[in-house]
């Protein structure tokens, strides 16, 4: 076991002990919001062939050089149409918007340059050449559009429809179980008494699973009590692919976790070197691997951003540019000074804006980590390294919340 550890080196030794990835095939309609699994190649040609940008006319752009042009009109080119015309010089063909392009012609006017006179039209505009949308000029038959790894939104269902696919392979749901511990926690909507609180964190980590493309499994809160622990642990490893605990990782009596994982499970680290959310722990219950997250909830959250997001986006593969993410990292400018924390990477929430073109920073509520509602008035986290202490005006590092 490994104690203090830097972010970056916690990631490493977590990703030693992978989710493991396997994959099912979705059709397109419920295929929103996966994971692709394999690179996708475009079956076909986009455009499969020339055609037109516009309702319009498709013409030889040599032959209308001069304004008020006119031309023997031949035949109408329409979407979806099997018939190929072709023009001669002096000819101009009617096209749809779609529509292939005849032969023999090489520019479109558009429909409101022109006239109409018995079987002539008069070209009274420019004949664009670059209203011809050309075969292959969006995407190549065999071409490479979506990389594994890549969070398929509705643009995405929309181009492998038109690369040809009806269906795709996607990672699986990683199931995630979710344990929350201690005496004081009660479910929501229920009745207090003296002493209790409601238990929040279950559900705010079950958000950040499904964000990262995994099945949250919630189970009820366990009381102070080994047998209890032990039991719900066994229980989610006998079903789910990893374990999420909430609380009891500290130094306390009654940190159950950190006891029963030192004294029957396998721990590969337990603290970090990050405020707020010093005390995670990473190992494996029954060989499987277990995240022991702090119970104050914004150090929950903060945790499962900076560890539990990049393992399950390692362990998945997904994309680093294209795949689901809970931050980018930013540059932003300090409105206010930030104080740092000794040898550890600082998280102080933050909230940026966009003011005339530059990233600004500052905090808004008191930083207590049992302060949830701070993580929703701010939507960022700085990146201050250890030892370090910034001033207004300042530039530094941050994540801002997607």
């Amino acid at each position: 076991m490994e104690t203090g550890v830097t972010v970056e080196k916690a990631i490493e030794i977590a990703c030693q002990s992978p989710l493991s990835k396997l994959t099912e095939i979705k059709l397109l309609d419920e295929a929103i919001d996966r994971i692709l699994a394999t690179d996708l190649i475009s079956k076909v040609n986009d455009p499969r062939f020339d055609n037109s940008s516009m309702d319009g006319w498709a013409v030889n752009s040599e032959d209308c050089l001069t304004m008020n042009t006119k031309l023997k009109i031949k035949g109408v080119s329409k979407a979806g149409q099997l018939e190929k015309i072709s023009i001669e010089r002096g000819e101009a063909c009617k096209i749809m918007t779609g529509a292939p392009i005849p032969n023999g012609a090489n520019a479109i006017v558009m429909v409101e340059d022109t006239n109409i006179n018995d079987n002539v039209v008069s070209i009274n505009g420019p004949a664009r050449v670059d209203y011809i949308r050309k075969k292959g000029e969006n995407i190549k038959k065999g071409q490479v559009t979506m990389f594994s790894g890549t969070l398929i939104n509705s643009s995405a269902i929309s181009l492998a429809a038109t690369m040809g696919h009806d269906r795709l392979e996607v990672i699986s749901k990683p199931k995630i179980a979710i344990i929350s511990n201690g005496d004081e926690l009660i479910q929501p909507g229920l009745s207090l008494s003296d002493g209790q609180i409601y238990e929040s964190n279950s559900f705010g980590i079950s958000a950040l699973i499904k964000k990262m493309g995994g099945e949250p499994i919630r189970f009820n809160a366990v009381q102070d009590s080994l047998e209890g622990l032990r039991n719900a642990l066994n229980s989610a490893v006998l079903t789910c692919d990893a374990v999420i605990t909430s609380g009891g990782v500290s130094m306390g009596d009654w940190d159950l976790v950190r006891k029963i994982m030192e004294d029957e499970g396998d721990i590969k680290f337990w603290r970090v070197l990050m405020r707020p959310g010093g005390p995670p722990l990473f190992g494996k219950w029954k060989n499987k691997p277990l995240f022991a997250l702090p119970g104050n909830p914004v150090s929950s959250h903060v945790v499962f951003t900076m560890l539990v997001a990049p393992w399950m986006s390692q362990s998945l593969g997904m994309h680093p540019e294209y795949g689901p993410k809970l931050a980018d990292r930013v540059s932003v400018i300090l409105q206010q000074p930030l104080k740092g924390a000794p040898n550890k990477l600082c998280l102080r929430r933050i909230r940026i804006t966009n003011q005339n073109g530059k990233l600004i920073a500052k905090t808004h509520t008191h930083q207590g980590s049992g302060n949830i509602h701070s993580m929703l008035v701010h939507n960022a986290i700085s990146l201050l390294p250890p030892d370090t202490d910034a001033i207004e005006g300042d530039q530094i590092e941050a994540l801002w919340f997607r």
